[in-house]
């Protein structure tokens, strides 16, 4: 991850929406509104310094054209996390929504908290590929299961030529998926070596080495608490006073939480240092679920530190 090691001359704050971007400039103190294309940003962005920073959050992809044209004109992005930004705009008292207070605040976020946001690097054509196809796949995959409860459920009678019409062209869909995603990693030397070490440890399949590769690339490059909290299987204390609260695995990405549950259980039952870990564990006194959840965390450091050895070897 990059960061930037002098303070912006300037930070502003883009409020991104489907048509519109509303801009805030901590220079000038004013908030302008520009239209979300590619002409309207490229003239503002050309009058823009490489010293500014500029900070904005993700809008279901609506802030993609923005970040490209930041990208290629050498401006520095953060792409921040909505929770963060909002719970620093309620710091103030401000209630209030507007698109002209959010660019504001994520102005003041920006300039506030320069030091520790991460700059947004865009990933490889591949990279960018694999995940948009891994993604995809889940998607469809939560849809079937869906279809696949409500064709199970009570008096589905009425339901069941249009549940099963539906599984067999979301399982059309998901063969299809699985050809590209196979044929990418196949023809993409980087990626098929990613996949390649994350299968070398017991409990991981090609699912889970595939999806890791896709939705957390930054594998090999964190040290292993990054790499535990930006997975989300790091355990947060909830202490107060003499109270010791109970720790849960809070935060970081969700797809990855949920693809290292399924490892960490085939873990525990195969063969290998893992099941010893699982097994001490319970005998130990911990909770199977615990368990199961110190494996996530462990699957995560281990391959982690596996790929990071695999890239210094290969650099």
């Amino acid at each position: 991850m990059t960061f930037l090691q002098e303070a912006p001359s300037r930070v502003l704050g883009f409020d991104v929406a489907q048509d519109t971007i509303a801009v805030f400039d901590s220079a000038q103190g004013k908030v302008l509104t520009l239209t979300n294309s590619p002409s309207a940003l490229r003239k503002f962005i050309a009058g823009l310094e490489g010293s500014c920073l500029a900070v904005c959050e993700p809008t279901g992809g609506h802030e993609g054209l923005l970040i490209r044209e930041l990208t290629a004109a050498g401006v520095p992005c953060h792409r921040a996390d909505t929770l963060k930004t909002k719970a620093f705009l309620r710091s103030f008292g401000t209630l209030a929504k507007t698109d002209a207070i959010d660019a504001r605040a994520l102005a003041l976020y920006g300039l506030e908290r320069w030091k520790g946001l991460a700059l947004f690097t865009p990933a490889a054509r591949e990279q960018a590929h694999l995940t948009a196809l891994v993604l995809r796949r889940q998607d469809l995959v939560a849809l079937q299961v869906a279809e696949t409860n409500r064709l199970k459920a009570p008096g589905a009678q009425v339901l069941k030529a249009s549940c099963k019409a539906m599984l067999r062209a979301l399982k059309t869909q998901l063969q299809l998926l699985d050809h590209a995603i196979e044929e990418l990693i196949a023809t993409c030397q980087s990626l098929k070596r990613r996949v390649e070490v994350s299968l070398s440890l017991p409990g991981v399949g090609p699912r889970t080495a595939i999806a890791l590769a896709a939705i957390m690339p930054e594998l090999g490059t964190l040290g292993r608490r990054q790499a535990a909290a930006l997975a989300g299987t790091a355990p947060h204390p909830r202490d107060s006073g003499t109270l010791r609260g109970y720790r849960r695995m809070r935060g970081g990405r969700p797809q990855v939480r949920t693809v290292l549950f399924m490892a960490a259980l085939a873990a525990s039952r195969a063969s290998g240092p893992l099941r010893e870990t699982y097994q001490r564990l319970v005998a130990s006194g911990k909770k199977p679920i615990v368990a199961i959840s110190a494996l996530m965390r462990k699957i995560i450091v281990i391959l982690n530190a596996r790929i990071r050895d695999d890239l210094a070897k290969q650099s």
